[in-house]
């Protein structure tokens, strides 16, 4: 089957047969591009999701797969989210699902407790963070036990929204304060609960730190790799001296403006979680999708 995932800013791709993973595609379309002031998904973004679409069907073989195709927040939002659903539907012949963000938390959740039973790390209490485009999740699992919350904003929303950098460090102390009111609600621990980082810009994060760009990313090596506050702090002084050509090369092209948001978010979850540093899973919604279809015709 293949399962795909419409963000707010990038749409993915997987192929996955209930044992391994095979091919898969992504590319930034830009969603939820001036939805913050419109209210609606623009033409020029569907135009983008339509060729992002036959993209793939370039490299991944749609003829004998089953499709499971969701879409979030952007869709979520968006007064003419179910016009543009049937827009695509009519072009491509695929079917997205809008999901909420609780279930775009479980399925998340479903990837990374998946990944991390690879990598033999231990999953029994950790709170999972989701940066999107147009919203973020956070996730607290215990014992089975899983709590979570969505905020309906994120990188590109929050981009769209800020009128300058003052208004920006506004709206992130803000995020920082309801993410510090999430770790609170969660009652006292006797140690916080590890952080876990999935969504693109924490894993450019860790590329970058790793020495590699958006053409020779490597999940691989994301996936249970560490990401610290330094990190973030440093990636985004360094990317912020590079013209937009050359941010763009690390970061892909329609990111270069994007990835200062989203590496301040990052920063502002850490300070929110009162943590240092984090694990950083590649698998995400995607894969969730994925899993989940399976489980559901077996």
């Amino acid at each position: 089957m293949i399962a795909i995932d419409l963000g707010s800013n990038t749409i993915r791709f997987i192929e996955y047969d209930g044992l391994a993973w095979g091919k898969s595609y992504e590319k930034i379309v830009r969603a939820a591009e001036g939805l913050q002031a419109t209210g609606m998904i623009g033409e020029n973004a569907l135009v983008r999701i339509l060729e992002a679409i036959d993209e793939a069907k370039q490299c991944l073989d749609f003829s004998n797969h089953e499709i499971a195709a969701v879409t979030t927040a952007a869709l979520r939002m968006a007064n003419n989210g179910t016009d543009i659903i049937s827009k695509i539907h009519a072009s491509t012949g695929i079917l997205f699902t809008i999901i909420d963000g609780a279930r775009e938390a479980q399925l998340t959740l479903l990837a990374v407790q998946n990944r991390l039973r690879t990598l033999n790390i231990d999953s029994d209490s950790f709170v999972l963070s989701d940066i999107g485009g147009g919203s973020t999740e956070l996730v607290y699992c215990e014992d089975k036990k899983v709590t979570s919350r969505s905020f309906p904003i994120g990188i590109v929303t929050m981009s769209e929204q800020a009128s300058d950098i003052t208004h920006l460090r506004s709206l992130l102390a803000d995020f920082e304060n309801q993410v510090a009111l999430f770790y609170r609600s969660l009652g006292e621990k006797k140690e916080n609960p590890r952080l876990i980082l999935t969504s693109g810009t924490p894993t450019t994060i860790a590329a970058y730190r790793m020495g590699m760009n958006y053409a020779n990313y490597d999940p691989h090596k994301i996936n249970g790799s560490i990401l610290t506050l330094n990190d973030c702090v440093l990636t985004y002084k360094e990317l912020m001296d590079m013209d937009e050509s050359t941010r763009a090369s690390y970061v892909g092209v329609g990111r270069e403006q994007l990835i200062a948001t989203g590496i301040l978010m990052v920063e502002y979850l850490f300070k929110g979680a009162m943590m240092k540093e984090a694990i950083i899973i590649d698998d995400g919604l995607r894969e969730g999708v994925a899993l989940d279809y399976w489980k559901s015709i077996h």
